[in-house]
């Protein structure tokens, strides 16, 4: 018709935003989180309710309860931010705000943990699977740290090359790459301190101890991902509906070998979060909408890019 708009141009008018979810990891629990919204939401009491069955036991009490040292602990904190996530994203998407307001996910990507959430959200694992699942992890992570005691530390403020000498230094290794200002280094006990010191003497702004049970992202996580790759194999794994972008390369995963994979690597190597953002903003994404606990991958998103759009649930 003479005059009209073409179709891909009304397309791309109606699409005025290119969306990615994100799901935070352990260190976004605190008590009280989700309590309001299971008052609100019939989906969110679905989900908590499901995961107390499931489980065996009040997590959402927990979740809403405390005290925070039990809800710290590496075999709660996991299942419980999964859980809470999982009942903001139902929440959400009964409503429909994000997706009227902002169109589909075009990716996911969660940090750490939060890949855990990301399957569920992009159909490889059902709920209660995952939960078992990061429960499992939880576990094997906490026993691993105390069989091999260690810890990890933020180091605010040093390039990522001198942050790699120090390792190389104190036998510590790269946990987390999560903005250009911040790198997270994972070791045991001494070795940990010791580039602590190094990192301080090198002119770190800030040199923060993370309060976790053990060396996570780390050769010292061997033994729980050993353990965990019969959890594994015994899933079966879905194809994922929405390319999620993995911890360890940074790059879309939708297979469901690649996703099973992920889930091991990620147990003892670096979290590329950095370097998904920068992907994904690479790709067209311009507005991250955090779902789950918190807002640190909020912060660090900004700091990575600050001309994009973020929103937190």
């Amino acid at each position: 018709m003479p005059g009209s708009t073409p179709l891909w141009a009304q397309t791309e008018k109606i699409q005025v935003s290119r969306v990615a979810y994100v799901f935070p990891g352990q260190g976004s629990q605190k008590v009280g989180m989700g309590q309001e919204l299971y008052a609100a939401s019939k989906e969110a009491r679905n989900v908590f309710d499901e995961a107390d069955a499931v489980l065996g036991f009040p997590l959402s009490k927990l979740c809403f309860e405390g005290p925070q040292e039990e809800l710290s602990q590496t075999i709660n904190a996991q299942p419980a931010i999964l859980a809470t996530s999982i009942a903001l994203l139902r929440a959400a998407e009964n409503r429909q705000e994000i997706e009227t307001s902002y169109g589909p996910p075009i990716f996911i990507a969660g940090h750490s943990l939060g890949e855990y959430t990301s399957l569920v959200a992009a159909g490889v694992l059902t709920f209660s699977k995952a939960l078992h699942l990061a429960r499992e992890r939880g576990r094997l992570m906490q026993r691993a740290g105390e069989d091999s005691p260690g810890g990890m530390a933020a180091i605010i403020g040093l390039e990522q090359h001198v942050v790699e000498g120090i390792c190389t230094t104190s036998g510590t290794e790269i946990a987390n790459i999560n903005s250009p200002e911040q790198t997270v280094i994972s070791g045991s006990t001494d070795s940990l301190n010791t580039a602590m010191d190094i990192a301080e003497e090198k002119g770190a702004k800030r040199v923060i101890p993370l309060a976790v049970s053990g060396a996570f992202h780390s050769r010292l996580m061997e033994p729980a991902a050993e353990a965990m790759s019969h959890s594994v194999q015994e899933l079966e794994f879905l194809n994922a509906s929405i390319p999620i972008i993995a911890n360890t390369t940074a790059r879309p995963i939708t297979e469901a070998s690649e996703t099973r994979a992920e889930l091991l690597d990620q147990l003892c190597q670096c979290v590329q979060w950095r370097k998904s953002v920068e992907y994904m903003i690479e790709s067209g994404i311009d507005t991250f909408v955090e779902v789950g606990p918190g807002q640190v991958l909020s912060g660090l998103i900004k700091r990575i890019d600050s001309r994009v759009k973020v929103i937190t649930l």
